[in-house]
């Protein structure tokens, strides 16, 4: 998920080099993510929840990174609303992964409409300051007094073109939130709501960090008979921090032979 500068990074004395599929850097997995593989499709259903189960092995290797690994994603819909999203993982060799989903939302149902309008709490207190290049520079930065402080929930419209450098980077808000509590707790981390619709998701995580990116970069393209705007919809993406291969200060990326990569993210909608 997210970017590694340079399409980089060093393990065990090892270089390993991955695709620059977006300027100089490395973006979602590269050039052929395991957002364009073909994945084995199992499905569960019982009383309580409905389950699409996806499985994909991914050679040693592929696209740069070391080692076979085996990965399981789990899709839930439960009888009361909640959205589940489980990663799980397991390499024969150590390497690095960082999952993440990166769906779109806009409570309005309306995509010809912005999300300028969504209401949207972040629970945390620092976020991670970007280069020019979307790459953190390698500090947290308190939310104290600055547009990207959500923790008492605002529009996203309030301070999204406000002159901060931050955001002229960004287009927009397209940043990596530290996100309050301890990375590996299953805790509530974000919520949004539309006035209008009434609609409100809660999101609740085991992931350290959460990119809201708000559409910046979307450009009238169409998908299927829909065309999706500059910032008609916005994505809630938990992960681990971007480049964490290369910042030693971030939560570990490293995944060893005989460990469990495991995270959960659910998505809890309701009316207000």
């Amino acid at each position: 998920a997210n970017r590694i500068a340079g399409g980089i990074f060093r393990l065990d004395g090892m270089h390993y080099k991955l695709a620059r599929n977006i300027g100089n850097n490395h973006l979602h997995g590269g050039t052929k993510g395991f957002d364009k593989v073909v994945w084995k499709v199992n499905t569960n259903v019982n009383d309580k929840k409905a389950s699409l189960i996806l499985n994909y092995l991914s050679p040693d290797m592929e696209e740069g990174y070391p080692g076979n690994l085996n990965v399981t994603v789990t899709y839930s819909l439960t009888e009361d609303n909640l959205f589940d999203v489980e990663y799980s993982a397991f390499t024969d060799k150590k390497t690095v992964i960082n999952l993440t989903q990166h769906a779109y939302f806009n409570l309005s149902g309306d995509f010809k409409n912005t999300i300028h309008d969504h209401e949207v709490q972040i629970l945390a207190d620092h976020y991670l300051p970007m280069n020019e290049e979307s790459i953190p520079i390698g500090k947290k930065e308190s939310v104290d007094d600055s547009p990207f402080d959500f923790r008492r929930g605002k529009r996203v419209g309030m301070h999204i073109d406000d002159d901060h450098q931050q955001l002229k980077l960004g287009n927009g808000y397209d940043h990596c939130w530290v996100l309050n509590g301890n990375h590996g707790d299953f805790r509530k981390v974000a919520e949004a709501w539309q006035s209008g619709s009434g609609r409100r998701m809660e999101v609740y995580s085991t992931e350290p960090g959460m990119q809201l990116y708000t559409g910046n970069y979307l450009n009238e393209k169409e998908h299927g008979k829909i065309k999706f705007g500059r910032r008609s919809g916005f994505c809630f993406e938990t992960q681990h921090f971007p480049d964490s291969p290369n910042q030693h200060g971030f939560p570990s990326v490293v995944l060893h032979p005989g460990e469990r990569y495991y995270s959960k993210t659910a998505f809890k909608f309701s009316v207000k």
